[in-house]
């Protein structure tokens, strides 16, 4: 469509219907509702929570809100949103909001619209540039966000500063007609929030007082995790109030999705001559001991154990294999369970701790958690059983639950 529309007038007589974008990214995901398929690629394990309250939040064209600890993919899946975008839609060109050249809402381009009527060019957006991402910080103020007035372009234009074309949209409205993202949003502060508050609920924004709304159309979604509303700060009740859906996202519920991101998302691939096997009890340790440090006591579970503790950790087993067969000439790249403790430096800036912990040290928790884990890992493969002549046999054991210790008998 993009080639054979260029003017405003060719795209009127195509007979092009623009829809809120709310309601195109629900039309889109209907669609591949009924494609099959997966709905949001790399994210494993979430098929039975989060995905279809994700489903029904975007259903019901609500705004929402990923609550989880670090490390839960909430960035990721917020990114994955794109996806649910049409491939590309009409803009006004040089446009700072990418206005709907069929029904534009800022001064300027309705000029243009006024002035060429349907011979005026028209420009097409991809839907990689209709997510805007932002990650709210204390000193983020209301101009980054909202907008401002620009005296330079008043003084550059002859304008008077009450004058809409003096505006600097922030950017929220340069969102316009696509998804804004804000991370961490208990961090932006009370009045920034407070700012917010028209675009959730009446879908417009004013800027500096001046007595002209933009009739913004917005996908809002946040993230934010739930410990750091008193850590650090809270989300306002009448922002929670105003946004639709709260979604709570949550780590690998078994070993085998956890093994499954890790693998998706480790760098053990290594260029080169000499190729790499890791064997599989390798990675069940691996990520076993992520399972073995959230249940551990003497480490805070308000902060949470990341997901990216075993995706690091196992980069640095393989590096640790990798330097032990290019000193010794081997062609062969093949990780130890003893390489394990290789991986220490990635393991002890992954977690805080605990009063008790502390004392302990990070360095010795980090080594009970291995040891644990390849305790773990060997009671789960292999069940010991005694039979009725008196003696013990080893049985293979596949289905062995994570984070648990399995007893013997």
């Amino acid at each position: 469509m993009a080639s054979s529309i260029q003017t405003l007038g060719d795209l009127r007589r195509s007979g092009y219907r623009t829809r809120p974008v709310k309601q195109e990214i629900r039309d889109n995901l209907v669609s591949k509702l009924r494609a099959g398929g997966a709905l949001f690629p790399g994210i494993i394990g979430y098929d039975e929570t989060v995905i279809p309250q994700l489903v029904n939040a975007i259903l019901s064209r609500h705004n929402f809100i990923l609550l989880g600890l670090r490390g839960q993919a909430k960035s990721r899946i917020l990114r994955g949103m794109i996806g649910l975008l049409d491939d590309q839609i009409p803009v006004v060109p040089g446009c700072e909001i990418h206005d709907n050249p069929l029904a534009p809402i800022c001064a300027s381009c309705r000029a243009r619209v006024g002035k060429d009527g349907d011979n005026m060019a028209i420009g097409w957006l991809s839907r990689d540039s209709r997510y805007v991402e932002k990650l709210a910080t204390p000193d983020v103020t209301i101009a980054d966000m909202v907008g401002d007035i620009d005296p330079i372009k008043a003084a550059e234009a002859g304008l008077n500063l009450s004058d809409e074309l003096t505006m600097h949209y922030g950017l929220l409205p340069r969102a316009n007609r696509g998804i804004f993202a804000i991370n961490e949003l208990p961090d932006l502060a009370g009045k920034i929030q407070v700012g917010l508050f028209n675009i959730l609920q009446e879908g417009d924004v004013q800027i500096k007082g001046y007595p002209i709304r933009l009739k913004l159309d917005v996908m809002l979604v946040f993230t934010a995790n739930p410990e750091d509303y008193t850590a650090r700060g809270k989300i306002i009740t009448p922002l929670k109030d105003r946004i639709g859906s709260e979604i709570r996202t949550h780590y690998p519920v078994t070993r085998g999705n956890a093994m499954a991101i890790t693998r998706q998302e480790a760098w053990t691939d290594r260029a080169g001559a000499m190729k790499v096997e890791i064997p599989e009890f390798v990675r069940e340790v691996v990520e076993e001991v992520a399972f073995q440090a959230r249940g551990d006591r003497k480490i805070d579970k308000r902060s949470g154990v990341s997901q990216r503790l075993p995706i690091t950790a196992l980069e640095l087993v393989v590096s640790n294999a990798e330097r032990r067969a290019l000193a010794s000439g081997e062609t062969l790249v093949v990780p130890r369970v003893t390489d394990i403790y290789a991986a220490l430096p990635s393991i002890t800036g992954k977690f805080e701790l605990e009063y008790e912990g502390e004392l302990r040290g990070a360095e010795q928790i980090a080594r009970d958690l291995i040891r644990a884990a390849v305790g773990n890992v060997f009671s789960g493969m292999f069940e010991w059983k005694r039979h009725a002549v008196g003696r013990r046999v080893v049985r293979p054991w596949r289905h062995a639950p994570a984070g648990r210790h399995l007893v013997r008998r």
